[in-house]
Formats: C-alpha cells, structure tokens, sequence
C-alpha cells in the first residue's frame, strides 16, 4: 500500500513525470538478457584471482612467488612491488572523501596486513583451477602482530597501533605520539551546562551497533584489458565509471585518459560499490600477462575483503522541561573506521539532531581504525547508527514525560527558518508534515494486542548535488535518446526518460535512456547520496530544454517568422505570427525529417555542477511481536512517511522507501559481523549473516509526502533513496523494548538478546 499527501499544483498540468510508466530496463532483467559485471567476456581471458591474509594483524616478512610462477598455465603474479608507492592524496567524493594512498594500501597490502582478507598477491591462469593452485604454492612468511577489531578497546591506551603515522586530527594541539584516532568531528551550539541546569528531566544511554554489511547480490566483477597502446579498458559492476577510472589511474601511476570504463548493469551497491578493490588488480594482472584478466569475487570474501559500514557506539544524553521541550543535547560517537581512516561518523554526527530545534548541544565523532576491513558507504552512511542512539533516547525522554512519540518531535521538530544543528538554515521541508501523516494513519490509532510493541522514530539526510553530464539526442524518426553518465541503481534510467519526455512532449515510449562509458560522456560523479535524479535530472532537463529551444529555431526558419514567434506546446511547435495562421503545428517527427536544412543533427548536452539537493525527512512506524519462549521478533506493520519533494516515478519511490527499511530492520534485528578470538569473521556467507528476506516481513506501507517541492530542481525532485534507511534502526528497537518492558541498547537484536533481556526481567 502507499499513498502520496497534498500534492500542489503544478505550474503547468503534467502528463509524463509522476506517473508509472513500465521500467526501461525491466524486460532485459527478467528475461536475462542484462549484462552484470560477471557476464563479459573477451578472447583468450585470462581468470584472475587474489591471495588474502590468514591474520588480523602481521608483517609481511616476504613473499617467494617462484613455485606458483612456475606451475603451467600461470601467467602473471602481482604483488605490491609492481604497485607504486603514493603519497597521501585526499580525493573528494559524493559519499565520502579518500585517500588515494590508503586506498592502494587496500588494494594490496604492503608491509603489514591489517586485517583478515587483506590482498598481498594476485594471479592470473588459463582456469580458475590453476590460479587457486598457484594460491597454494605462494608462500609468504608473515610476523603476526596484536590485533584489536572493538571500537573502545582500540581507542585505549597500549591498544596495538595499526599506523605509527596515524595522529589524532581535529585535535587543539598536534598529540605526541601516534593512536588509532584518526579525527575528532564536533559541533556545539550555546551553553550545555546551562542547558542541562535548566531541564527538568534528564535521560543518559550508551548504545551499541555492530557492523553491517550492504548486502548486495551481486558480488564485485570487472574484466581488465591492458592494450598495447598502454590504453585500458575496463567492464566492471560500480555505481560510477569516472569514480573507478579515476581511482584505477591513481592507484596505477596513470592518466584518467588512458583508461576507459564501461559500466555493466548492476546487481546492488547501497554505496558499497563505489571504490575499488579488483579493478586495478585486474588491470595489472593484464599488463604483466598480455591478455584480458577477468575476477570475480566470491561470496565469502565480499564479506571479508570489502567494506562494510561501522559497528558504533553511541553516547546519549538529553535534558527536557516538563512540556517536552529539550533544552540540552550532548551526543557522543565512536565509529570503526575498519584498517584505514574514514568511517562515516562525520556525517553520523551532522545528522545525529537535525530533526531537533535544540538551543543547547554538543556532539563529539571519534574515527577510530581497527583490524577489520576498511568501511565503505552504506546508505545514508553513518546516520542510522546515529539515529539508533538519538531515536532511542527521545523515546525513553518521551515516556519519563508522559507524552507520545510523536507529540515530542512535534514540540522540538525544525521547521523553515530553523538553523540545522549542522549549519545552513532549512528552507523547503515537509518534516512536520511527515509525522502528521503517520499520527492520522490508520496504524498509529489501531490497538496492539499481547507481546506486541509500536516503536516510532524519524531521520534526516542532506542529499548531495554535485557535477553531471547529460545529453539528448533526436533520431530521424522523432525519437530521442537520453545519454548520461551514472549507473542506475535505484530507477533514474526511468526518472531521466520520464524528465525528458515531459521537456520535449514526446511519449515515454519514445525517448530511450542509456548510460555512457567514460569515453562517451562528460564527467559525472557517482551514483551516491541520493544525487542522480536531482542532479543529473537536471542536466537532463537543461538538455532537453537546448534541444526544445533548437527546435523552436529551425521552425521559425521553416516558416520564416521571428524564433520569438514559435512556441513549444504538447511536443510541438506553434506559430504565433498572426500573418502565418495558415501554419500547422510541426511536431518533432517533422522537424527531425528535415534537420538537413535546417542545420543538421538535433543534439544538445548540458554539463552541470547541481546546487541546492533539498535534504529529505521521513517518519516511520513499526509494530511488533515478540515470543516470550524464543525471544523471536516478528515485524507485524510498518508505515514509513517521506518528504520526497516531487516523486517523478511513483513506484520507485516507493521501492526506494521499502528497499530501505527492509534493510534497516535487518540491521536491527538480526545482522552484525562476527570476530573470533584471532579477528576471523565468523560468519561470512549468508547462510550465518542473516538478512531479511521476504517472508520475514510485511507490506511496507509507504506515503510520499509531496507537500514542500524543491524550488531548484524543474519538477520539484529531492534525493529520496538514503533516508527510508535511518529511522529503521530505532522504530524496531523501541517497539521490542515496549514489547518487552525492557530497554533493549545493543543491537542487533536477536533472539538470544531479547530472551536474555526477558529472563533478567523475570528475575
């Protein structure tokens, strides 16, 4: 079920964007004929697979490769000495900056391993068979260090040092001596003591995540091709082909303009798929070979050798007068960052109270590395764990209140006008109107039954703008082709055919969108932070708009009037001069039939750097069910609420929406990263990681609230694809804990948790 609040009027009646036409891509998908990352092949490829460490921690103390070089049918071996040494390099992203020199670290470990899964070599053989035999026989002699993958335990003094160059950033004065904090984040407002001084009742909670994975099917896969030229080719499944060419190139000592990457469909991201691992392993693997290299990962070392996002902690307290107002807010968290600095707890603690007015704050982030595999984004990166802590503890401020879980957002909710606790002034949002939906739904009023709870939560992203290329084609027969340049992973293919088709008055059936390698289109970021409809719709639109105001031109010339005399109306061109009456409308078919005299191919392209994304707000509430014999929680209902701006396709909206919290109530309730005693991930496949499938939930009801249209974007779009994943986290966590009467901090929350919680409560 879904439904869409007060949509406003339009400017003009719209006839294409809001609707649901059929996915472009849906019949290729279903029929099989889509080409993921693993379905390319070239001519006498080659298979490529990686050497990983068996330790958390150690030196490498060396490497002979001779044994498996000699075994037949090996035809290159790779280790970090055919990688060039980089020097620290910040390279800003649409998720998260990196740096380009831990980013090869990554790639291939050098000196030290720092986590299990770590690549120290890789192998290329004429089978599958021969390159894991060639595994076997590289033998590489390793000193095992002290490992540390708990979050506390490496912030301690005397915990094993993974950087002895790794000094605490954001700090007054430079620290002595090394640590595994890699950066403090703050941000204050006003007084918090005096904040605290005046509340009439005060809540304070640690609460703590684990880390999780994005969960994608499709595990990474990319074919590498080093030509003779020195020119490369790349297939690979990402969420941005100028992201992976980009840091391919740095990571190689080569131009972005020797190398060419195609992107294949993709079979999820969620954010995880916006860097590298095997692309330039690849890439060098067919440099020493001279042949095409082809990898792909299996499940078990997505799991250990990619990113997942942070495990946290997260330090909590409130101050509240009797009217539910909250004067004081100190917010603190500590984020694994995994073997390399850059977790996402930057942004965790710019959204950690941006749904709150609050006068009186403090949040305090903590990057902290680890022995685990170094994190990478996950939708929304950092503000479900955040939220998790926050969201919990406005509950429980709540109840010691005696009001409602809506009441007091309401009473604290920002609004137009209001500065976010992170800076800017919000302007534009639809945030009260989002809890105002779920507090008229028929679920908030339905009664509850035994162990049954209702937890409710709300949560924020910024949404990201940022630069892209688009541009439209007209075919002779009046068709158009839309080329951009960001893999779709959420539906934009749609929303960028939809945008144009309502610029240019065409049927949706006759505009074709497709993505470009980086050779056939300008620079675009990459598909993240909930950038591409708002952005790259732009540029979409800006394009279609040349191409409309191109068509209006070569009419005017046709009819020889003033180009002021021809406007676009329902995909054609009209004539006002009152001299040319007898001018029928010429449609876009026509005007493509005689684009030879009127100057040729119609073509524009529009290259953008999109400001103004519009943050987005959503409020969700979730009913459960737990069995005080097994401790299992069953999710009964949950309605999410959204402020999308403008939806331009409905349904994917609301996939958007369900996508997310059916992986926030995973996150919940049953996924987290295991490490034994010698940091090995316990339960790497996902038979032991547990993530929902349909049958462990129900319909996901989801209302898109239109009411607050972005002014910037021409159709009113905000990014809607990150913030259906952060209230999930803590509406789960507050309905077991009011199903159970206890407070349940620690998640996940699986049924050993919750019936030890139940056990402690009976006594």
């Amino acid at each position: 079920m879904s439904e869409t609040l007060d949509k406003p009027a339009a400017k003009a009646p719209l006839t294409i964007v809001g609707t649901r036409p059929i996915r472009p891509d849906g019949a290729d998908k279903v029929t099989g004929r889509a080409a993921f990352g693993a379905d390319f092949h070239m001519p006498g490829q080659l298979v490529g697979r990686v050497l990983r460490s068996p330790h958390a921690h150690a030196r490498i103390v060396s490497i002979d490769t001779s044994k498996a070089k000699a075994l037949p049918g090996v035809k290159a071996i790779v280790t970090a000495a055919d990688f060039p040494d980089l020097a620290s390099e910040m390279v800003e992203g649409s998720e998260a900056s990196s740096d380009i020199r831990d980013l090869s670290l990554n790639v291939m470990a050098r000196h030290k391993v720092l986590y299990h899964g770590h690549a120290v070599a890789a192998v290329a053989a004429v089978s599958g068979d021969i390159a894991e035999e060639a595994l076997a026989r590289i033998k590489v002699t390793y000193e095992v260090l002290p490992h540390v993958t708990d979050v506390e335990e490496a912030m301690a003094p005397g915990a094993p040092l993974l950087h002895d160059h790794l000094f605490t950033e954001g700090l007054e004065a430079r620290p002595a001596q090394a640590s595994n904090i890699a950066r403090k984040h703050r941000f204050v407002r006003g007084d918090l003591a005096e904040g605290f001084a005046a509340a009439d009742v005060v809540v304070e909670r640690r609460y703590d995540t684990k880390a999780t994975h994005q969960g994608y099917i499709e595990p990474h896969a990319c074919v590498a091709a080093w030509g003779e030229d020195g020119r490369c080719d790349v297939w690979c499944s990402s969420q941005g082909q100028f992201t992976i060419r980009s840091y391919c190139a740095k990571v190689l000592g080569l131009e972005t303009s020797d190398i060419r990457v195609t992107p294949a469909e993709i079979g999820g991201g969620f954010g995880g798929k916006t860097t590298v691992y095997l692309e330039p392993l690849a890439l060098a693997l067919s440099r020493a070979s001279g042949h095409p290299v082809k990898m792909v990962m299996s499940r078990e070392e997505v799991f250990r050798a990619t990113g997942p996002t942070s495990g946290g902690v997260i330090e909590v307290k409130l101050g509240a007068k009797k009217d539910g107002t909250i004067v004081a807010a100190e917010v603190e968290l500590k984020f694994q960052a995994g073997a390399f600095p850059g977790s996402p707890v930057g942004t965790a603690a710019m959204t950690a109270l941006a749904c709150y007015d609050i006068p009186n704050f403090s949040i305090v982030g903590w990057d902290v590395v680890t022995n685990t595999p170094k994190t990478a984004a996950y939708r929304a990166p950092g503000a479900p764990i955040s939220a998790f802590g926050v969201e919990s503890a406005v509950d429980e401020l709540a109840q010691k209140l005696g009001l409602d879980a809506i009441a007091i957002r309401e009473k604290n909710a920002v609004r137009d006008g209001t500065k976010a606790s992170y800076g800017p002034t919000f302007q534009n949002i639809a945030y009260v109107d989002t809890l105002k939906v779920i507090k008229d739904s028929a679920h908030w009023n339905t009664p509850l039954g035994p162990n049954q709870g209702r937890g409710f939560a709300v949560g924020f992203w910024f949404n990201v703008g940022g630069e892209s290329t688009a541009a439209v084609h007209i075919g002779e027969d009046g068709s158009a082709v839309v080329v951009t340049g960001n893999p779709d992973i959420g539906g934009s293919r749609a929303s960028m055919a939809m945008m144009a088709a309502e610029t240019l008055g065409l049927p949706i059936e006759k505009v074709r969108p497709m993505i470009a390698d980086t050779n056939a289109i300008g620079y675009s970021m990459l598909t993240g932070g909930s950038r591409v409809t708002f952005a790259t719709g732009m540029a979409v639109v800006q394009a279609a708009e040349k191409v409309v105001a191109d068509l209006r031109g070569r009419a005017a010339k046709l009819w020889d009037v003033a180009a002021d005399q021809v406007v676009w109306q329902g995909g054609q061109a009209v004539c006002l001069d009152p001299a040319k009456a007898d001018k029928k409308p010429l449609t876009i078919e026509a005007l493509a039939a005689q684009s030879a005299r009127t100057g040729g191919p119609i073509s524009a392209q529009a290259a953008i750097n999109a400001q103004g994304p519009g943050p987005g707000f959503a409020a969700h509430l979730c009913d459960v069910e737990v069995d005080p014999e097994t401790g299992v929680v069953s999710v009964l209902r949950y309605t999410a609420s959204q402020d999308v701006g403008k939806a331009i396709h409905p349904s994917y909206v609301e996939g958007q929406v369900q996508g997310g919290v059916a992986q926030g109530v995973g996150w919940a309730l049953n996924e987290e990263y295991v490490f034994d005693a010698d940091g090995r991930m316990e339960n790497a496949g996902f038979l032991d990681y547990r993530m929902p499938v349909a049958s462990d939930l129900p319909m996901l009801d989801a209302i898109l609230v239109e009411t607050a249209p972005n002014p910037r974007h021409p159709f009113g779009a905000k990014g809607v694809g990150e913030v259906p994943i952060v209230p999930p986290l803590a509406a789960v966590a507050n309905a077991v804990s009011a199903a159970i009467g206890v407070r349940m901090p620690n998640l996940p929350l699986s049924p050993p948790k919750v019936l030890a919680a139940l056990d402690a409560k009976a006594g």
